[in-house]
Parts: structure tokens; C-alpha cells; sequence
């Protein structure tokens, strides 16, 4: 990107978020920056001098959708009765650390380019670019990005809060690795700090994040090494905290302490999301997986010993190179020898630069589709019995918005299913309440009981 002419500087932002939560998180904590450099946030990107398009990686086609984002957001700037400049636009996230100078380059329109590892150096970014100045950082720094975000100001009843980043597994059909880096845990301390500003905001439920985030390890104030299940249990003694939750598990790094946070924390919620990407033994070693189908059966079922009712959760991907109908079959017998509350399942589509994208039989697009029906059809019919079984049950809910009619609260059941309960409460507010009807997404409660205000 070379030297441009230099303009006013933003006043006004939007951030659009993709992909996956820890990218919500992300988008977060960017426009938390740019609001503590001065500017102001709006949902309306038509009114934006900056636009930050955060973007996903892992799925196919991921770039071009960005730049047909920014053709779009070219086209509306010329295209209203009275031209006005083109918003300044940063593409930030995994496709900014995969293409690099690449996209300015490709689509000249791009002011500021920022990868994952290097977001906290945005306000200064923009700054360069309102000069004219090259705004483009892909570094991945070993010192950390979260020593320079401020304090959460505002949150809602649930939070994100990244606690380990990036990936050393090395999956043959994974771009993480070359786009997050290696794993890196943040400091024990880092993270408390951030749960007690998160919950001192408002927060009531903390979900904690990584891309392998049962990879996490530190120590304690004390200097005693911690994994995860030390963390969760440090989070359970805090005050106002109400619930927590943690994705995405790696099966390689499903510990005994953490098996046995499910039984004995009681306020970490009875849901895992634990994928395992497919059935077949063989496709999994081509995966570069560290478990076969017997090892992550045998994982689930330790997992249920320690706590019966929780709900599990998975990825599977469809059609990596070389799956036979056999490897599907397998597959499916996966998804049937284990009971699926929710699942996440997509064709397999290959990502530059990694193994698989150049193996040998690459399977057709009209193969991978009817596949994957076959297989989103079964786990549609999983998640709906399992929330059928929930008729009857008595649970706690998390109020985090207002339904579709007056009167109507959504919140969420310990296995995070949503549930739509008639209730004269605030969001944020903890209800009991009985479910009496399941559909496929959602269920619907009646109110037992209200929490008790605090004195």
C-alpha cells in the first residue's frame, strides 16, 4: 500500500463481524478501542466514516465475500443523491493475516489492513491512514494484545472473554495455525481481571474462549501450575458471576480435571462443545486428528459418568478428500452412538495452503451436498428430541432479550437452549420456570420463580 492523500479522520464507526465467537469478541474489543480514542459507534454502516470488515477465514470463498463487501460499500457512498467520500475501510481478522498487502493491492479502496494478533493497534492504524500513511500490521507479536484494551465500560447479561489463542494441531484442512498462530494462553491474572470488569458491567454468564480453549495453562497467584479447570474454578468464587461456559475443545486436551469441573463446579454450565469432524478412522488420521472414533466414544462416555444430563455439541465436515460412503456411514454412526443437542456440519472446502487442499480425490460438490443433508437431517431430528426430553424439566434461565410478542423474554437453559417464557422481568435477571413445549430451536416455559433482588 503506498503512501495516499491524507483526509479527515473518522468520527464515526461500524464494525461487521464474521464467523466465530472468539471474531465477535474480537469486533468488541475494537470498537471499545476506537470508542476510547474518540469516535462513536453506529449500526448503520451508511453513516460510518470507518467500516471494519473482521473477517472469517474458514470457510470456502471467505475472501471474496469480503471484497464483494467492499464493492458494496464503494458502490453505496457513490450511488446516494449527494456523493460523499468513501467511509475509510479497514479489513481486519483472519482473511486480513492471510492475504496481507494482498488486499489493498486487489481492491484499492482498502485503507487499513489488521490481522487478529495485531488489533490493538487500530486507533494508531487509522491515524496513519487519515495521514496518508501505510496502515498495514499482520504481525504476530509475543507480547500480548490485551495489555493495551481498556476496561469494559457496558455489557450485556452474557460476555465473551478469549483466554487462549491459536492452534498447534495443525489439522490438514485448517487455516488457524497460519492465521492465529501458535497457542498462546493468556496470564491467569489477565483473565480475572477481565471476568471481574466483565461482571462488575453487568455480565451474569462468562463464556470463555480459544481456539483450543482446554489447551489453556498458566499459573496461579500462588505460582501453582493451572489448566483449565483451575480457571473455571477460580471463576466459580466470583462474586455476581452466575454461570460459565467454555468453546472450542479439542478432544486432545479433555483432562480429568476438567471432566470432573463438570461434576463438581456449580457454576459451569452442563454443555460441551467437543467436535470431532468425523467417523472414519481413516479420514480422521488424514485430518491429522489426534482420536479415533473409539477414543472419542470412550471421551463422551467419561464425560456423561461425570455428569448425566450434559448436552454435547460437535463439528463435522462432509466430504474432505478420499471420503468413501463407507467414511460417511462411519460418520453417522458417530452421530447416533452419541446423541447431539446442537451440531455444526459443513462440506469440506479447501483453504490455500493447507495439506489437504492439494490431496488426491477431491470429492464433487453434488457428493458433499446430498451428504450433508443426510447428515444435518439426523442431527436436526437429534436436537430436536433432545429438546423434546426437556418437557417437564424445572431449570434456571438467563433473561438476555425481549421475544418477538410484548410481555416475552428469551433467555437461555443451563444447555443452552433458548427458552421463551412470559415473564414481568428485567434482562439479566435469573428465572425458574418449568418447560411445557419443544420445537426444533426453541422451548417455551412458564415462570415458577424469580431470583430475589440483592439487598
Amino acid at each position: 500500500m503506498g503512501a495516499a492523500m491524507s483526509r479527515t479522520p473518522p468520527k464515526r464507526f461500524h464494525v461487521k463481524s464474521f464467523g466465530c465467537q472468539m471474531n465477535v469478541y474480537d469486533g468488541a474489543r475494537m470498537s471499545e478501542l476506537l470508542e476510547a480514542d474518540g469516535m462513536s459507534a453506529t449500526d448503520n454502516p451508511d453513516e460510518a466514516d470507518l467500516i471494519v470488515l473482521n473477517t472469517c477465514h474458514i470457510r470456502e470463498k471467505a475472501a471474496e465475500k469480503v471484497y464483494s463487501d467492499i464493492g458494496r460499500i464503494v458502490k453505496r457512498a457513490g450511488a446516494d443523491e449527494q456523493p460523499r467520500e468513501k467511509p475509510m475501510i479497514a479489513v481486519a481478522g483472519c482473511v486480513a493475516q492471510a492475504e496481507g498487502g494482498e488486499i489493498p493491492r486487489r481492491a484499492p479502496a482498502v485503507d487499513i489492513v489488521v490481522g487478529p494478533q495485531a488489533y490493538h493497534n487500530l486507533p494508531q492504524l487509522v491515524a496513519d491512514a487519515a495521514a496518508g500513511r501505510r496502515a498495514i500490521d499482520t504481525d504476530m507479536p509475543a507480547n500480548s494484545k490485551f495489555d493495551a484494551l481498556p476496561r469494559r465500560r457496558r455489557q450485556g447479561p452474557t460476555a465473551f472473554l478469549t483466554v487462549q489463542e491459536g492452534c498447534d494441531k495443525f489439522c490438514t484442512y485448517c487455516v488457524v495455525p497460519y492465521t492465529r498462530g501458535a497457542e498462546i494462553s493468556r496470564p491467569w491474572s489477565a483473565i480475572l481481571d477481565e471476568a471481574k470488569a466483565l461482571v462488575d458491567a453487568g455480565a451474569r454468564e462468562i463464556t470463555l474462549l480459544g481456539q483450543n480453549v482446554n489447551a489453556w495453562a498458566g499459573e496461579d497467584e500462588a505460582g501453582r501450575s493451572r489448566g483449565l479447570d483451575g480457571l473455571i474454578e477460580a471463576l466459580d468464587a466470583m462474586p455476581g458471576l452466575a454461570r460459565i461456559r467454555y468453546t472450542t475443545s479439542h478432544p486432545n486436551d479433555m483432562s480429568d480435571g476438567l471432566i470432573a469441573a463438570h461434576r463438581d463446579v456449580p457454576k459451569l454450565m452442563p454443555f460441551l462443545h467437543l467436535p470431532v469432524q468425523a467417523g472414519s478412522d481413516r479420514i480422521l488420521r488424514a485430518m491429522n486428528r489426534s482420536h479415533d472414533a473409539r477414543s472419542y466414544l470412550a471421551l463422551i462416555e467419561k464425560v456423561r459418568a461425570a455428569r448425566p444430563d450434559i448436552a454435547i455439541s460437535g463439528d463435522f465436515i462432509v466430504g474432505f478428500p478420499g471420503e468413501t460412503e463407507q467414511d460417511f456411514e462411519a460418520t453417522l454412526e458417530i452421530v447416533r452412538a452419541v446423541g447431539h443437542a446442537q451440531a455444526f456440519s459443513f462440506k469440506y472446502s479447501p483453504r490455500a495452503g493447507t495439506p489437504a487442499a492439494t490431496m488426491a480425490d477431491q470429492i464433487p460438490a453434488e457428493v458433499m451436498d446430498e451428504r450433508l443433508q443426510r447428515l444435518q437431517t439426523l442431527l436436526n431430528e437429534q436436537q430436536h428430541q433432545f429438546n423434546l426430553a426437556s418437557i417437564g424439566k424445572r431449570c434456571d434461565v438467563l433473561l438476555e432479550r425481549d421475544g418477538k410478542k410484548p410481555g416475552q423474554r428469551i433467555g437461555k437453559s443451563p444447555w443452552l437452549q433458548s427458552v421463551i417464557v412470559e415473564a414481568d422481568a428485567a434482562i439479566g435477571e435469573m428465572v425458574t420456570v418449568d418447560i411445557v413445549s419443544a420445537g426444533p430451536n426453541s422451548l417455551m416455559g412458564e415462570l415458577v420463580g424469580r431470583e430475589r433482588a440483592a439487598a
